[in-house]
């Protein structure tokens, strides 16, 4: 699907959707409990959409009930043997070692963008814990047979943090103690966000300097009643609009989070915009921006909007973290690179781990989304800077992670 989107101004209150990040680890307990839990405030999205049907091949019942509450019967009992993850990277990661816990084999299928990403971190950790893994040259499909069984084991943590969220809450679940070594862990607020899951859920992990995690082994999951939070990735997006292109209110978000990408209140700070929170809101108001300094390497996912905002800015900013963006549902530094020239935005990669980019005028364009979600959003807050409009390839993109994103773009318009 493409999508038109005009040159214009924004002005409004928005709400994003839950976190994917959250639910996704509080379907996954869920799942590992005895009992009924209830989670609150769940949104469906596509990554959501895939957790769900992990979990109920995996023995959980689901029940929808009015207002985004689920209820979620837990027990680890397979009804199926294939998980299909749809293009959810951490629906993969997570729920591999979970389908390592089960005494039968597993097999994993994704689908897009997602069979060209790697999986080779989870091979040898896996079968050190004793599971039996086939896979296809790091890539999807794999299979898995437990059951995983603990002990010690090392792990690179400096691709994603998405297989050691996995291990961290499916580990409690095994026989075993487990000690788990991890080499230059990224994005370690998520692993904030996975141990704060499991403390919900009744299980105890401890941890040093994200370097080295210890897991009791025979651990129960308790059932929970879960609020999950909105989504600072979707803020992100909407805050950087209003920065650039008017006033955003964004509603049921606070700087307490955990999520990673809280730090965009940081980076727009920096640019010279105004940002004011007041408890379960912030709100971003365009003021003259300029170039800024921003380390992405442990929230790599705001680098599409800090392209936006950047774009806005007077002068050259200087964005790190690139070599976080390879593997994401496009190589997200050479989407920005190509897609800004489009739009006469000048982009700078030559440097190792950074990128540069040059604020300048937006033109009207036909730009490509890669069919990344991220890449189509960022796409459409820089349209409006326009001097006419941008016409994105691949907008239905945006149902991974934000499926009516376009439609509240149009409900702020003024």
């Amino acid at each position: 699907m493409d999508k038109t989107v005009p040159q214009g101004r924004v002005k409004g209150t928005l709400t994003p959707p839950c976190s994917k990040s959250y639910a996704q680890r509080a379907l996954a307990a869920a799942l590992l409990t005895e009992g009924e839990s209830c989670l609150r405030n769940l949104e469906y999205c596509d990554d959501t959409r895939a957790a769900l049907r992990c979990i109920e091949t995996l023995g959980a019942s689901v029940r929808d009930a009015d207002g985004g509450t689920v209820t979620i019967r837990g027990g680890l009992r397979p009804r199926g043997s294939i998980l299909r993850v749809g293009e959810s990277g951490l629906s993969t990661r997570l729920f591999t070692p979970i389908a390592a816990l089960c005494d039968m084999p597993v097999t994993i299928e994704g689908e897009g963008t997602l069979l060209s990403r790697p999986m080779h971190m989870m091979t040898a950790p896996l079968r050190a814990l004793g599971v039996e893994i086939a896979d296809t040259g790091g890539r999807l499909p794999l299979r898995v047979r437990g059951p995983i069984r603990g002990g010690e084991v090392a792990v690179d943590g400096s691709v994603s943090s998405q297989f050691i969220t996995g291990l961290l809450l499916a580990l409690p679940r095994a026989e075993r103690d487990t000690t788990l070594y991890v080499r230059r862990a990224v994005s370690t607020p998520y692993l904030d966000m996975t141990l704060a899951t499991a403390a919900r859920f009744g299980v105890e992990i401890s941890q040093r300097d994200y370097e080295e995690f210890y897991i009791p082994g025979g651990q129960r999951y308790e059932p929970a009643d879960f609020a999950i939070e909105g989504d600072w990735s979707a803020a992100a997006m909407l805050l950087v609009m209003g920065a650039t292109a008017g006033e955003i209110t964004v509603r049921n978000v606070s700087m307490l989070s955990k999520q990673a990408d809280t730090a965009v209140c940081t980076a727009l700070a920096r640019a010279g915009a105004a940002v004011i929170h007041e408890g379960q809101a912030v709100t971003a108001a365009h003021r003259p921006l300029h170039a800024f300094e921003f380390d992405a390497t442990h929230c790599p996912d705001l680098f599409p909007a800090l392209a936006a905002l950047a774009a806005a800015a007077e002068g050259v900013s200087t964005i790190r973290g690139t070599s976080r963006l390879e593997y994401k549902e496009c190589n997200r530094a050479e989407a920005i690179h190509d897609e800004y020239a489009k739009l006469g935005i000048e982009v700078d990669t030559s440097e190792e781990d950074v990128m540069r980019i040059r604020g300048g005028a937006i033109r009207s364009a036909r730009v490509r989304s890669y069919g990344d979600h991220r890449m189509a959003m960022s796409l459409a807050v820089a349209a409006l800077r326009s001097d006419g409009e941008v016409e994105i390839e691949g907008a239905e993109s945006v149902a991974k992670s934000y499926p009516d994103f376009f439609g509240d773009l149009e409900r702020v318009r003024i």
